[in-house]
């Protein structure tokens, strides 16, 4: 029996990454040997068993056979016989088929070490084709590793987009799209996703909503950048300058869908792109079972960001409903996500990138003034028989007369 450590925690400390979990590999051992020695089995489909101290997973080397189409459509073979040479052949990248002994010694049979320091993103092997998630697990190390310089091998954009065109990327199963989906948002250049995915022609198919941003025009007085798929891509950068929210992030990605179908003949004018937006934010949610907080806040972002964006224009009641409608009196933290979510939104124009955004902290003070009433109190006193109308009447009040105060305030400045 050979043990070896495998995968990302080799090329993660290769490249001086902190490293987070540690997968292995065991050679010449048998499942039965696993269990003796207090190994406890996880894996049905191919033996994995959680270490009895450390409950790290060891995975008996292994080959695999495509007998039907899709991620899951694979016979494996973990025999004691099975070498780790071609353990490692069945991974998807060169850079994570490196292992490593217990004395540190590197065994890297595919290169992964010169494609690390080239940088390249590389398939391992032909049966790289047979696994159409391995499009989506690309795309998300592109999107991780963009900021180190770490670009996809022509040859390897060549199979994916191959596998595009098989059909087999609409094989994947809902869930597994949206996992690889949020964990390439929560990366370090979600827009490299997005990017990676329109190369190998995989948007159109995942998400063909946001692919059909692409070649929109918007008016160049305030889209420089004209294109509003650009936009997008460049709204993502800002987004992941503010947060590390997926929540977010997603919101972003599509905030914009509807610009793709206002009326042509008025381009590149997009007037009620918002409500647009809204029947191609529930396919997507449906399509692939998006979170119902995700979708609630993308819905919310779609429909207002531009009512943010032009906030410092609004009476009291237009202020209010917005706030009303992003129901931050009964989910407060709902809010400061709305409002990143539109910064980046604002930021995402060529020329505004380092621009102020005013627009976050007036709402965000006149959330505080409308929730810090004694509800309660004033309730209590007055004794109204619509309490619903009392309470807005109270709140609009406050709005009304802090917005007086910070105009004031805005125009003796200036």
């Amino acid at each position: 029996m050979k043990i070896y450590l495998v995968g990302g925690a080799v090329r993660d400390k290769l490249l001086g990454l902190p490293v987070k979990d540690r997968d292995w590999v065991v050679v010449g051992a048998r499942q039965s040997e696993m269990l003796d020695l207090g190994f406890a089995q996880v894996g049905n489909d191919f033996p994995v068993f959680l270490h009895p101290k450390t409950k790290e997973e060891y995975a008996l080397a292994r080959t695999e056979r495509k007998t039907a189409p899709g991620h899951t459509g694979f016979v494996f073979d973990a025999n004691e016989t099975v070498t780790l040479e071609q353990d490692l052949a069945r991974r998807d990248l060169t850079i994570n088929a490196i292992a490593e002994t217990a004395d540190g010694e590197l065994i890297d049979p595919y290169n992964g070490q010169a494609d690390l320091a080239a940088r390249v993103l590389r398939h391992v092997s032909p049966a790289f084709e047979e696994d159409p998630l391995r499009v989506l697990r690309v795309a998300r190390f592109a999107a991780r590793f963009h900021s180190l310089g770490f670009r996809v091998a022509p040859e390897t954009n060549e199979i994916m987009r191959k596998i595009v065109h098989s059909g087999e990327l609409a094989s994947l199963v809902s869930e597994r799209v949206w996992q690889e989906l949020a964990k390439a948002l929560a990366s370090q250049s979600p827009e490299a996703f997005v990017t990676v995915l329109r190369d190998c022609e995989a948007l159109g198919v995942v998400l063909p909503e946001v692919d059909a941003l692409f070649g929109v025009p918007q008016p160049a007085k305030f889209h420089p950048e004209i294109d509003t798929g650009v936009h997008v891509l460049m709204c993502l950068q800002q987004a992941r300058l503010l947060s590390d929210d997926p929540q977010i992030l997603y919101a972003t990605l599509v905030h914009d869908v509807g610009k793709s179908v206002t009326d042509r003949a008025l381009w590149p004018s997009h007037k009620g792109h918002e409500t647009l937006g809204l029947p191609l934010l529930d396919a997507i949610a449906a399509r692939l079972k998006v979170p119902n907080d995700f979708a609630k806040l993308a819905a919310l972002v779609c429909e207002h960001h531009t009512k943010l964006h032009r906030l410092a224009l609004v009476d009291a009641d237009k202020a209010l409903t917005l706030l009303e409608a992003i129901d931050v009196f009964r989910r407060p933290e709902r809010l400061d996500k709305f409002l990143l979510a539109c910064e980046a939104d604002a930021r995402g124009r060529t020329g505004f990138e380092d621009r102020e955004y005013p627009q976050r902290a007036f709402l965000q003070t006149l959330a505080e003034t409308a929730t810090t009433i004694d509800v309660g109190a004033a309730i209590k006193n007055a004794k109204p028989t619509d309490i619903g109308a009392f309470v807005r009447e109270l709140r609009l009040a406050a709005i009304d007369e802090r917005l007086t105060h910070l105009r004031s305030e805005d125009h003796h400045a200036s």
